[in-house]
C-alpha cells in the first residue's frame, strides 16, 4: 500500500518559478525564511548552550512552534530541519548529532529515544516524474521506540510502540510494536519484551 504523501513540492511551487524544475525551490518563500531565522537561532543560542539545559533548548524549540512534553532531553548538537513540524510527547530524547529533517509533522511518543548520529529522513523526490519534485512524510515514533545509534528511518516509515531499531540500521518499513530489527535493510531480529509503560512511567523510567 503506498504510503500518503503530505507534502508534494509541485502542488505548490509554480512551474512558472524556473524553466528547469531542478532549479525551482522546494519550498514557499516564507518557509525558507522561517527556517533561515531558526537557523540563526540553532547556531547561536542552541548549539553553543550547555549539555544540562534541556530546558533552554525546549524552550528555543516551542518558540519556533514545536510541541514539547515535560523532560525532554535534547542535547545541544540535536538537529531539527522545521520546529513547527516537532510533536513531542513527554520524556523524549534527542542525543547529539541526531538529525530529524522533517517538512512533514514527525511524533515522538513517550519515552522516545534517538541515540547518537541517528537520522530520520521525512522527505525524497519523485524520481519517476521528470520534474523530480520533493515529497514529504508524516512520520510516527510509538513510546519507549529507540533509535539506535548511526541507525536512519526513511521517509514515511512508521515505528512501532517499543520498537528497537539497532547500531547503524537503515529502516525501510514499519517497525512493529515491541520487536528488534537489525540491517541494511533492517529486519526482524526477535521480540522485545514488553514492559508495562504505565508502570514504567511511575517508577521514572
Amino acid at each position: 500500500m503506498p504510503k500518503p504523501v503530505h507534502y508534494n513540492a509541485a502542488d505548490h511551487i509554480s512551474p512558472e518559478t524556473a524553466a528547469d524544475p531542478y532549479l525551482r525551490p522546494a519550498f514557499s518563500l516564507g518557509n525558507r525564511l522561517r527556517r533561515l531565522i531558526w537557523n540563526f537561532c540553532w547556531t547561536l543560542f542552541y548549539r553553543t548552550s550547555p549539555r544540562p539545559l534541556h530546558g533552554w533548548r525546549s524552550f528555543l524549540l516551542r518558540l519556533f512552534g514545536a510541541t514539547m512534553g515535560p523532560n525532554c532531553h535534547f542535547y545541544p548538537k540535536s538537529k531539527i530541519w522545521a520546529p513547527w513540524n516537532l510533536i513531542c510527547a513527554d520524556q523524549v530524547t534527542a542525543a547529539d548529532g541526531v538529525e530529524i529533517y522533517n517538512p512533514a509533522p514527525v511524533t515522538l511518543g513517550s519515552h522516545a529515544i534517538l541515540s547518537q548520529e541517528s537520522y530520520l529522513c521525512g522527505a525524497t523526490h519523485d524520481y519517476d516524474d521528470p520534474a523530480f519534485p520533493l515529497l514529504a512524510y508524516e512520520m510516527n515514533l510509538g513510546a519507549y521506540s529507540w533509535i539506535c545509534a548511526r541507525a536512519s528511518v526513511a521517509p514515511g516509515v512508521q515505528v512501532g510502540e517499543g520498537a528497537v531499531l539497532g547500531l547503524g540500521s537503515v529502516a525501510t518499513r514499519t517497525l512493529e510494536p515491541w520487536t528488534v530489527y537489525a540491517g541494511t535493510p533492517a529486519v526482524r531480529i526477535k521480540p522485545r519484551k514488553q514492559h508495562n509503560t504505565s508502570e514504567a512511567a511511575e517508577d521514572g523510567l
